[in-house]
């Protein structure tokens, strides 16, 4: 448990990085924060003291205390080597180790460092993420925002960063309430691409499942509803299963139920990406469905998992390595005061064949199973 002193520290340190309070402007006297955070006037001079020695306060005798800036100046003044912030959702997972070598490969080549920071899609790991980012005082910073399709609480932060001229660039989604520079996958394309495929050998009932509170899932599925859209094929709500960070530990159990209810419509599946189409072709061998035989299954983003497992999934590719080195390369340019920078890239995904996927227009029978 916080100490009520750290309770008070980092709330008026949150409130001044959001700008909720702006530098100069006299924070609530004494009497008043004890009186907002139910505490002794000994613990609330304690976390002023604290907050004035690390540059975010200071007080004036007889006058008050006020808003600093003095933070900023103190890790300006650390180093002329310029860090660039990343803050991505995750390190060690999936596809964002690529990513990550990719930013830092180019940041190395011209001598920035990396401060980097991770959010496990968590909104209040990314406050705490951008907080740590504007303190130090970095010079850019690369984003992968969290939750991206739905509203994010911490755009104050975003603002702060546009308001103290520090470039940043979103990959992999971004938050369309925002005017952001953003480089993304065709998200949209990435799962036109898989259903046309899918549509293209014959299959007719195709499920979809999709992570939906990140911008990437919302548009794959709108990818999905027009491949069925220009094929005339019916889209069949019972045929789409959705999921979000929250519910993701019981994917397991739902693919179970899922597929038990399902199997006899559908003869495909899209998945929202590699480790979930993985994880469907785990639980299609508990339950003794054939892949492709039975169940035909596409993931997507080309993923070190995909690659490595024991079975050949068919996916798109996502460029990754590539993503990161080249957002990097947007924020060194930006620093370098270059203009008339491309503030929006797709990236065009291209179908990788596997083993997963059944061509049903060579079944003599044409059975569906």
């Amino acid at each position: 448990m916080k100490l009520k002193y750290q309770i008070i520290i980092d709330d008026i340190k949150s409130k001044i990085l959001s700008g909720d309070y702006q530098v100069g402007e006299q924070i609530p006297t004494e009497s008043i924060l004890q009186e907002m955070y139910k505490v002794s006037r000994h613990t609330v001079r304690k976390a002023i003291l604290e907050l004035s020695n690390d540059g975010f306060l200071r007080s004036e005798k007889g006058s008050g205390t006020y808003v600093s800036n003095y933070y900023q100046l103190k890790g300006n003044g650390k180093s002329k080597r310029k860090t660039i912030g990343v803050i991505t959702t995750y390190i060690s997972d999936y596809i964002f180790p690529s990513i990550i070598r990719g930013i830092e490969s180019r940041l190395n080549a011209e001598d920035y460092s990396l401060l980097l920071a991770s959010t496990n899609n968590d909104v209040e790991q990314e406050k705490k993420a951008l907080e740590m980012m504007l303190a130090f005082g970095v010079d850019g910073l690369i984003v992968e925002p969290t939750k991206s399709n739905l509203y994010n609480p911490n755009i104050a932060y975003y603002l702060a960063f546009k308001e103290q001229d520090v470039p940043f660039i979103m990959v992999n989604a971004y938050y369309e309430e925002l005017e952001v520079p953003f480089f993304c996958l065709d998200d949209v394309k990435s799962s036109y691409l898989a259903t046309n495929d899918l549509i293209a050998k014959g299959h007719t009932k195709i499920g979809l499942i999709a992570k939906m509170d990140d911008l990437q899932g919302k548009f794959r599925m709108k990818g999905y509803i027009k491949a069925l859209g220009e094929a005339k094929l019916r889209f069949q709500a019972e045929h789409v299963y959705s999921f979000t960070t929250e519910t993701k530990p019981d994917l397991k159990v739902k693919l179970k139920e899922f597929l038990h209810e399902n199997m006899d419509g559908m003869t495909a599946i899209v998945c929202y990406n590699d480790e979930v189409a993985l994880e469907v072709v785990n639980v299609c061998r508990k339950l003794n469905i054939a892949i492709p035989d039975q169940l035909s299954v596409i993931g997507q983003d080309n993923s070190y998992m995909a690659k490595n497992a024991n079975i050949k999934l068919t996916t798109l590719t996502h460029p990754q390595e590539k993503m990161g080195h080249d957002a990097a390369e947007w924020i060194i340019r930006k620093l370098q005061g270059k203009k008339d920078l491309k503030n929006e890239n797709y990236y065009q995904p291209e179908l990788i064949q596997g083993e997963t996927v059944k061509d049903l227009t060579e079944d003599a029978e044409g059975r569906f199973w």
